[in-house]
């Protein structure tokens, strides 16, 4: 996955906005769903990674299956977040599905008048 289609496939989800919080740090994007981070990334960096929101005992799972390519989430809560490093090591689909189970668990925690809001066309 390239960082144009990392970036195009976070802005993809629904009301997902791109943001650029770190005055220190302007190549840092932030994914956003209702005001919640659900991915971080530097698009320029080499090997590319992405901090994922994740579910504790799945974000073990990965981490022990794909040592290396997962790893616990970097300057992050490390029990909810992962890094997942995006080079061509893990399989495109899966890398679309961390992201979208990411983007998932934050939508889940909005209030449900937020959620009510972003299935609206």
């Amino acid at each position: 996955m390239t960082p144009e289609q990392l970036r195009s496939f976070c802005l993809s989800f629904n009301a997902a906005v791109e943001e650029f919080p770190f005055p220190g740090a302007p190549e840092v994007s932030v994914f956003k769903v209702g005001g919640r981070m659900f991915a971080l990334t530097t698009l320029d960096a080499r090997p590319l990674t992405v901090n994922l929101k994740c579910d504790p005992e799945e974000a073990i799972r990965l981490r022990g299956e794909h040592p290396g390519l997962i790893v616990p989430g970097w300057h992050m809560n490390k029990r909810h977040w992962n890094t997942v490093t995006v080079d061509g090591g893990l399989p495109d689909r899966m890398v679309r599905e961390l992201v979208e189970d990411s983007y998932d668990l934050v939508v889940a925690r909005l209030p449900r008048a937020e959620r009510l809001r972003l299935d609206r066309p």
